[in-house]
């Protein structure tokens, strides 16, 4: 199979799942051979990436547009990747689309809209920000202070307070494979 790059794009507030979920993903993509698949997850690439950068308007775009830019070029060179970023921002979401699509063709931005009740959200929040955001320890925390913009049109809209993780990550399989973007089986490995 001539292997395409591509980016599933994970946007949702903060404790809806998103890491989980492109961390299942990256297991399942590997039991079917596909052992090049990259993860690009927002905490770890604001550590590396976007050192420096607030989360005002301004550097929360720059901050996606950056993971957009290495979300293409790993599209472009044949690498499927998994990005899990609140990027709460419609309209930079669509630029990153459009950037990504420009070198891996139309089809290759699987936006996965990780939809959760806030309240969910909060209560799944074991390092404590929403809580820090209610008291005003932190500024523009996306729903709370700060908008989260849900997509449009995603490619996948999966509800993650009444589906388990595993069937989620079936139903992107499934977009996947309809899309002729992975294999059909999964590959046996030795034991």
């Amino acid at each position: 199979m001539n292997r395409k790059g591509f980016t599933v794009w994970f946007t949702g507030l903060s404790g809806s799942g998103k890491t989980t979920l492109s961390n299942l993903l990256h297991h399942r993509l590997q039991t079917l051979g596909i052992t090049n698949v990259e993860v690009l997850d927002g905490d770890v690439v604001r550590t590396h990436l976007s050192r420096g950068l607030g989360f005002s308007k301004q550097d929360r775009d720059t901050n996606i547009r950056r993971i957009g830019w290495v979300a293409q070029l790993l599209t472009k060179h044949g690498v499927p990747n998994l990005v899990a970023a609140i990027s709460p921002y419609r309209e930079v979401r669509e630029e990153v689309r459009e950037m990504v699509e420009r070198v891996g063709g139309k089809g290759s931005f699987i936006e996965v809209f990780v939809d959760c009740p806030i309240e969910v959200c909060e209560k799944r929040d074991v390092k404590g920000l929403y809580a820090r955001a209610r008291r005003g320890e932190i500024k523009n925390f996306t729903g709370i202070d700060d908008p989260y913009e849900p997509p449009l049109n995603p490619e996948l809209h999966l509800r993650t307070d009444s589906s388990t993780p595993e069937e989620c990550t079936e139903k992107i399989l499934q977009h996947l494979r309809a899309k002729g973007l992975i294999p059909e089986v999964e590959v046996k490995t030795g034991s």
